[in-house]
């Protein structure tokens, strides 16, 4: 049996993934891994097929693809978990859209580095946030963060571009957005024992710190202290909007008098006039949501990761 179970996205980064693979072989067959590698041919198809690749003995699992295809397999893992197959790290080779995930892991972009990186085979335990709600009422497992609102609808205006890619999507796709994705809802914001009632551009409930491929939601969030890090935007007038995007590529918006940060185990989002747009690590959740609610899972699951940067 193989140590190392591939799962390829060959669309991922609009053809990148089925374009990285004779690279890939190559590296790791220069890495003596043993492996096998196989292309996903449908949504959700990763997630099948990462359960199977538990089922089968595989000690790791590596997504190659964007956010999305780490999202299946993660789900994949995390359901093989739950109901009692075994258990597989997971390997991250980045090679989509906005690879926030990777970034959060410490998984360089570079093909050459990242595949050292596996056969190095440092891992770490980390958290995993569920969300229950909209599309997925028995729920489903992200690893980097849920977007609600003004986020989620950058996201699905990016995914539409077809001549823009990576940074310059997002960016279009946001400015694009304020014209779109206006007023904000009035939504109902349940955590630690509060409740927010208010109108909200934004909502990020992270366990990573970035989105978009460069925005930092929540730019000191840690994927293993077991807490999700909230950025919540008040309503901002429309001209307002721009320096705020301005300020999320920084991560300086926690300044903002329209932000408020926090953190906790658990939160429940309702809609009180208006709906929810959200994602969760870049896959829809739900274009007209009336509730979501979203938890964290306390180191769940081993990532192959990069060095600390004290020791690289």
């Amino acid at each position: 049996m193989s140590g190392y179970k591939v799962i390829v996205n060959p669309i991922s980064g609009r053809g990148a993934g089925e374009q990285a693979i004779p690279v890939i072989e190559q590296l790791l067959r220069d890495y003596g891994l043993d492996f096998d590698i196989v292309r996903t041919e449908r949504p959700w198809h990763a997630v099948d097929l990462a359960q199977k690749a538990v089922l089968d003995g595989y000690e790791v699992v590596v997504a190659v693809g964007g956010d999305g295809t780490v999202n299946e397999v993660l789900n994949g893992l995390m359901i093989a978990k739950q109901d009692g197959l075994g258990g597989a790290a997971l390997g991250v080779l980045g090679v989509g859209r906005g690879n926030d995930f990777a970034f959060g892991m410490g998984v360089p972009l570079d093909l050459g580095e990242a595949c050292r990186m596996l056969a190095r085979g440092q891992r770490r335990k980390v958290d995993v946030g569920r969300v229950i709600g909209g599309l997925y009422p028995e729920g489903r497992y992200f690893g980097n963060g849920v977007g609600i609102g003004f986020d989620a609808v950058v996201g699905f205006e990016a995914s539409k571009m077809t001549r823009l890619h990576g940074f310059s999507s997002y960016v279009v796709a946001a400015f694009k957005t304020i014209f779109l994705y206006y007023p904000a809802p009035r939504l109902r914001i349940e955590y630690d024992g509060q409740t927010i009632v208010q109108s909200s551009l934004l909502i990020s409930i992270m366990n990573g710190r970035r989105m978009g491929g460069t925005f930092m939601m929540t730019p000191h969030s840690e994927t293993d202290d077991g807490l999700l890090d909230l950025c919540i935007g008040n309503g901002v007038a429309r001209l307002g909007i721009p320096a705020l995007i301005l300020r999320f590529m920084k991560g300086t918006q926690a300044t903002h008098h329209a932000i408020t940060t926090g953190r906790t185990q658990r939160v429940v989002i309702s809609a009180v006039e208006g709906v929810l747009p959200a994602h969760a690590d870049g896959e829809t959740l739900c274009t007209e949501g009336q509730q979501l609610t979203i938890e964290l899972l306390p180191r769940q699951l081993e990532v192959i990761c990069g060095l600390p940067e004290s020791l690289q």
